[in-house]
């Protein structure tokens, strides 16, 4: 390849940038309507809170990759055209019918589209896991976690109430509330467990994706932040009912139970990261 060949493809590179840049811009613009309910949901509503953190891990993944973007060459893909026009066609209809986890479900599959349009799949490719991982910061609609909120709390409950038969401790279970001999205690949707499951759903994607590249330990401990996060917060509920009897239904409330949600997020945090430390271990010859 000669000097002049060189020249024309290191220009095409540059140009095939700037459009990108260009576009991006565009792209932000397109959305500027949906991003102040977006981020209203993240400060004020608690199960989705952990989404505030998501673009910044994201950027964070696409920093650290920053090197590898030097080595690929840029080119056009009309499938990202494609995509790119279905997902703002998606957005307008969802703003047009007030659908509101379509519009902001569409901010990451449009980005999508202009990536590989601009850029090419190689550079997806080295893209991919940062860009889905952005759909974590989408909300969950509240007529899907009260669905999802209510048998849970329900399991909680249950399982508590037996735990604290165990420890001797006398509690009479009717649904969602806890019965002792001088107070009572309400496992309220806050206290199903729904908030640790997407808490730790998203950490569980993190953790896989610095995994070595061995699917069933991905899958493993993806599929293991279910468990995980109903254990952690029966752990909650059975220590909340424990203090309830013995102290009074004033541990339950205020600052001890916003602490106790705290601990028992960095109790769990503690268990699925001694789960990834110890698959890691686990030298597998052969199974990729």
């Amino acid at each position: 390849m000669g000097l002049s060949d060189k020249f024309v493809i290191g220009s095409n590179q540059e140009n095939l940038g700037s459009k990108f840049l260009i576009l991006l811009a565009l792209w932000f613009i397109c959305f500027l309507p949906v991003y102040s309910e977006l981020v209203k949901t993240w400060l004020n509503h608690s199960d989705n809170s952990h989404g505030i953190l998501v673009p910044l891990i994201s950027l964070y993944f696409i920093w650290q990759k920053r090197e590898g973007f030097q080595r690929v060459r840029i080119s056009n893909t009309n499938w990202g055209g494609v995509i790119l026009a279905g997902s703002l066609g998606l957005y307008l209809l969802s703003y047009a019918g007030g659908i509101a986890v379509i519009q902001r479900s569409m901010i990451i599959l449009s980005l999508i589209g202009l990536v590989i349009l601009t850029l090419g799949k190689t550079f997806f490719t080295l893209l991919a896991f940062p860009l889905f991982f952005l759909f974590f910061m989408v909300p969950v609609p509240d007529s899907i976690l009260g669905l999802v909120a209510f048998p849970l709390q329900l399991f909680a409950t249950e399982v508590s109430a037996v735990s604290l038969h165990l420890f001797s401790i006398p509690a009479y279970r009717e649904g969602n509330m806890l019965y002792f001999a001088q107070t009572q205690l309400e496992v309220a949707e806050a206290c199903s467990g729904i908030r640790s499951i997407m808490s730790f759903g998203m950490l569980s994607f993190i953790f896989a994706y610095m995994m070595d590249r061995i699917w069933w330990k991905r899958t493993l401990i993806v599929l293991s932040t279910i468990p995980l996060a109903l254990f952690a917060n029966i752990v909650r509920v059975t220590g909340t009912g424990a203090l309830a009897h013995f102290y009074g239904d004033k541990v339950a409330r205020g600052f001890l139970h916003e602490f106790s949600g705290l601990a028992v997020f960095g109790f769990g945090f503690v268990l699925l990261l001694g789960e990834y430390i110890l698959l890691n271990k686990i030298k597998v010859t052969g199974d990729r």
